[in-house]
């Protein structure tokens, strides 16, 4: 008596998912928790690194704080992207595809598709050398020159992957960079920064007491217990930095803490601005 062929056909479905299938499940829901929890394991270490950047006196992050944070973002990026792809030819084999047969279509394939993913394998080389050399990391301020475009992208770091670089600049904008775009990169916070305030005045005034009220200034600003943490050492005056017949630029500097020269340089044009209108002497245009 021949089985119907409906029968027939229910049962072998029946026993796929009783084996392929289930197994095909257990591997997609395997890399999902997996993928869970290495976002997890990387979200608290992340919280570990900034818990003990505010619990410490320091007023920046340290170079290797900034680096852990980078380098814990891009190695779970790799390692999720590793496991999509083996859990991807795992299901593939299981629906019946023979995987090691697909070894030299997928070379043709690579060969014709190598020459489009070419800026994709750029991105990827460029951000492990970025992430290997220590040139950025989170949190840092950087200004970063683009291929093609004749805008500098600067910002603070908030996200490092081995194909792109996300930063956020000072109006709240999400600039992306691709790595393998990047053409020059300017860490306006590594190890310390400067401030430079250049002072225009007249060309009639009298340098010595316009020097003399630079450095009461500088003097003053490393006293004062607000801006001192912030500073590395006293302002120094460098001089005439620019002049022309009617008007000099007089140069001061300050080292301080990296990311902070921007909060210093206000400050310091404030005192500055303040001290010469009680001489009155008056900054030109």
């Amino acid at each position: 008596m021949d089985v119907p062929q409906a029968f027939s056909t229910s049962s072998d479905i029946t026993t796929w998912l009783r084996s392929s299938g289930l197994e095909i499940i257990l591997l997609i829901l395997g890399a999902v928790l997996f993928s869970r929890f290495a976002t997890f394991v990387r979200d608290r270490i992340t919280r570990r690194i900034d818990a003990g950047f505010r619990s410490s006196d320091a007023l920046v992050r340290t170079e290797a704080a900034k680096h852990r944070h980078a380098l814990a973002q891009v190695v779970t990026w790799v390692l999720l992207t590793v496991v999509y792809v083996l859990v991807g030819m795992e299901v593939l084999r299981r629906l019946g595809f023979a995987v090691t047969g697909l070894v030299a279509p997928a070379a043709v394939l690579g060969a014709a598709l190598g020459f489009g993913a070419q800026r994709i394998v750029q991105d990827i080389l460029a951000g492990f050398f970025l992430i290997t050399e220590r040139q950025y990391g989170f949190g840092d301020v950087v200004r970063i020159a683009v291929t093609g475009s004749a805008e500098q992208a600067e910002g603070t770091v908030e996200d490092v992957t081995l194909r792109i670089t996300t930063l956020r600049n000072a109006d709240g904008e999400v600039i992306t960079v691709p790595n393998g775009q990047i053409v020059k990169v300017t860490n306006l916070s590594k190890d310390w920064a400067r401030a430079a305030i250049d002072v225009p005045v007249a060309a009639s005034v009298d340098i010595t007491r316009i020097n003399e009220i630079l450095h009461e200034v500088g003097t003053t600003a490393y006293e004062d217990g607000r801006l001192k943490p912030l500073l590395l050492d006293e302002p120094t005056v460098m001089g005439v930095e620019d002049l022309t017949v009617d008007q000099m630029n007089i140069r001061m500097v300050a080292r301080t803490l990296p990311g902070k020269q921007f909060e210093v340089g206000r400050e310091l044009r404030v005192r500055v601005a303040a001290a010469l209108r009680r001489e009155g002497i008056s900054e030109t245009a």
